[in-house]
C-alpha cells in the first residue's frame, strides 16, 4: 500500500476514534466535525487509491459523487445521508454555530462508521460479513 494512502486511512480512523471518545464527553459539536473529517478521509482515500489523486475540498456531497463516476455503488452513501454531514465541517466551528444535539451526533457517528465499512471493503481491507 502507498504510504500516503496509508496514512490518510490512519488519520481517518483516528478522527474517528476521537471523534467517539469527544461525544462520549459530550462534546456533541466537535464529534461531529470530526467524524466528517473521517468521512473526508476515508472518501479521498478510495480517490487516491482508483485515481492516484483527489481534489483539494471538503465537500462530502463531491467527493462521492466522484467516487460514483468510478463506482457506482457510491450511491449508498447519498442512500445513508453521508451527504448530512456537509454541514459539520464549518457550521460546528464558526459563527453562526449550528445547534447540534445528543441524536444529531449519534447519527453522524452512525453514518461515518458505516462509510469507514463501505470504503475499507472496496479497498478490499475489510472482509464482508
Amino acid at each position: 500500500m502507498r504510504e500516503d494512502l496509508r496514512e490518510l486511512l490512519k488519520s481517518a480512523e483516528e478522527d474517528l476514534k476521537l471523534a467517539r471518545e469527544i461525544f462520549r464527553l459530550c462534546y456533541y459539536r466537535h464529534a461531529c466535525f470530526l467524524a466528517q473529517q473521517a468521512v473526508e478521509k476515508l472518501l479521498k482515500s478510495f480517490l487516491l487509491d482508483k485515481k492516484g489523486t483527489y481534489p483539494f475540498t471538503h465537500d462530502i456531497t463531491l467527493l462521492i459523487n466522484i467516487c460514483k463516476g468510478i463506482d457506482l455503488d457510491f450511491e449508498y452513501l447519498l442512500e445513508i445521508k453521508a451527504d448530512k454531514l456537509d454541514k459539520y465541517y464549518t457550521g460546528s466551528r464558526y459563527p453562526p454555530m449550528i445547534e447540534v444535539s445528543q441524536e444529531d451526533a449519534e447519527e453522524a457517528l452512525g453514518i461515518a462508521e458505516k462509510v469507514r465499512d463501505f470504503v475499507l471493503k472496496k479497498l478490499n481491507l475489510l472482509k464482508d460479513d
